[in-house]
């Protein structure tokens, strides 16, 4: 349409506009979920705030009385409270889509002649970039505090990529859930229920062989250890390939299980 047309040639007009290809859709979404950020700058506060405060209040608090020396703890539990950190923020995705329910817009992002996973697609790119962006802080405050990767930056560039792996997974149940359950605060209480055990009996804060050994046993198969050992271990540039097996075969579990459930979902939402 050039700028001589006029609106009674629009409307006569038969021809249908090309409906958009995956690609262009998601990208949309995601720039709408952009655009939520630069508009509500406090929804960065998860991933700003809380890893400076995570890693000073454990560093300083418990260092000591844990290793007997802050310098030495941080080395150890920087790459867990890294783990912990993302992977509690990753429920924001399913409280997002929630809001967007409750407000109606889901109804019209459905009737819409798009790719449907597009809604979702496009919401979960940006959360990656959330996951960035608190590693990021994370890992230069520990660079202030004396934190040295013994694998060099290439060994944190892959580290953040394992977890980033393990992130975007885990975002598909709080976005499934984020479908299912009625309210904000439903999905809330759910999501800390699951987080906050997988999160504290792991390997984050101390080495599992310190605990009782029926802990161990579920510390041992605590998905969270897994991630933490795999990150740990290439921070650190020990042999952690089983560890990143691990993690990749886990994480491609959660999204081949709960990718086609929340598709699922989503398209029989009443």
């Amino acid at each position: 349409m050039n700028k001589n047309t006029t609106i009674e040639e629009v409307f006569q007009n038969h021809e249908r506009p090309k409906k958009p290809g995956a690609l262009n859709a998601s990208a949309t979404f995601a720039w709408r979920a952009l655009l939520r950020i630069r508009y509500v700058p406090e929804q960065l506060f998860d991933v700003t705030v809380f890893p400076i405060i995570f890693l000073l209040m454990f560093t300083y608090l418990f260092g000591g009385a844990i290793s007997g020396s802050t310098g030495e703890y941080l080395d150890f539990v920087l790459p867990g409270i890294l783990v912990m950190t993302v992977s509690m923020i990753t429920m924001y995705t399913g409280l997002d889509l929630n809001k967007d329910i409750e407000k109606g817009v889901f109804d019209r992002f459905r009737s819409l002649p798009i790719w449907r996973p597009s809604v979702l697609v496009g919401a979960l790119v940006v959360d990656a970039v959330r996951y960035l962006i608190a590693s990021t802080i994370m890992i230069t405050l520990g660079y202030i505090l004396g934190f040295r990767p013994e694998a060099g930056f290439f060994g944190v560039i892959l580290a953040v990529l394992v977890l980033l792996l393990f992130a975007f997974s885990l975002s598909w149940i709080w976005t499934m859930l984020g479908i299912i359950v009625r309210s904000e605060k439903a999905l809330m209480g759910i999501s800390m229920m699951l987080l906050f055990p997988l999160t504290f009996l792991s390997s984050v804060f101390v080495n599992p062989t310190t605990m009782p050994n029926w802990l161990q046993v579920f510390v041992d198969i605590n998905p969270i250890t897994f991630v933490v050992d795999a990150v740990r271990g290439i921070i650190h540039g020990t042999d952690a390939m089983s560890d990143i097996l691990m993690v990749i075969y886990i994480s491609i579990g959660l999204i081949v299980v709960f990718g086609p459930l929340t598709m699922y979902f989503f398209r029989n939402k009443n």
